[in-house]
């Protein structure tokens, strides 16, 4: 993706958000000769990798295959591993008209999708093989706001905004927006986008980027290389 792409995206996502009265936090407007100014002062941001998080999964098709999230708040691993402290995570997502979300699932996140407003999220789910590998002939039984629900492999959930779907490791999902485009919350375990998407296809989690014109805003995966990590 082109960085001029990505920064019309991020303005444009910014609207899109505040139109159903949602607000980011302060630092989804800091621009990166701000967030470099602070320095160590924004570790907890940098080290969670909270902010902007633009993807086409590497195929350069954005329109059809893509997603864009900001991720407000991420716990740490090890309070995971110990099974006490900061274990949760949120996102808030925008699911264009018809754009994919590949199908993919976790390992370790369980996570509540939600329709904060628009059109209708549709996803698509499968069951995985005792391996947890992909397995186009299993079903299973999900959780639509907290009521289970058995669905068949390949079967279409459709989420009406207000509506949530809590998706469990090894259920292996794909979504995109129905009839226009979707706001979607995510409220999770702790998140790793780095090593917990797993993919049917042989896909890349994040945009390869090509810099035609300098950041608006950074990215989650531009931190390694734009801002100074500690010593």
């Amino acid at each position: 993706m082109k960085r001029s792409e990505i920064n019309d995206i991020i303005a444009s996502a910014d609207t899109f958000i505040r139109s159903f009265g949602w607000v980011l936090p302060p630092f989804a407007d800091w621009t990166p000769d701000q967030m470099r100014a602070r320095g160590d002062e924004i570790a907890g941001i940098r080290d969670a990798r909270l902010g902007w998080d633009i993807t086409d999964y590497g195929q350069g098709r954005f329109d059809e295959m893509g997603l864009v999230l900001f991720t407000a708040r991420n716990g740490r691993q090890a309070d995971l591993k110990r099974g006490g402290g900061m274990c949760y995570a949120e996102k808030i997502m925008i699911s264009r008209r018809d754009q994919l979300s590949p199908m993919h699932r976790h390992w370790l996140k369980a996570e509540d999708i939600i329709n904060r407003g628009g059109a209708t999220l549709a996803i698509e789910l499968f069951g995985s093989a005792p391996d947890g590998v992909f397995d186009g002939n299993a079903g299973g039984t999900v959780l639509c706001d907290g009521v289970p629900r058995d669905f068949a492999p390949g079967e279409v959930l459709r989420l009406a905004p207000g509506e949530s779907v809590t998706l469990m490791p090894g259920d292996w999902h794909a979504f995109w927006g129905e009839g226009g485009d979707v706001l979607i919350g995510e409220v999770s375990t702790v998140n790793d986008d780095e090593t917990d998407n797993w993919f049917r296809e042989p896909l890349g989690r994040f945009a390869e980027v090509e810099e035609d014109t300098p950041p608006a805003r950074l990215l989650v995966s531009d931190y390694t290389s734009r801002l100074q990590q500690p010593a």
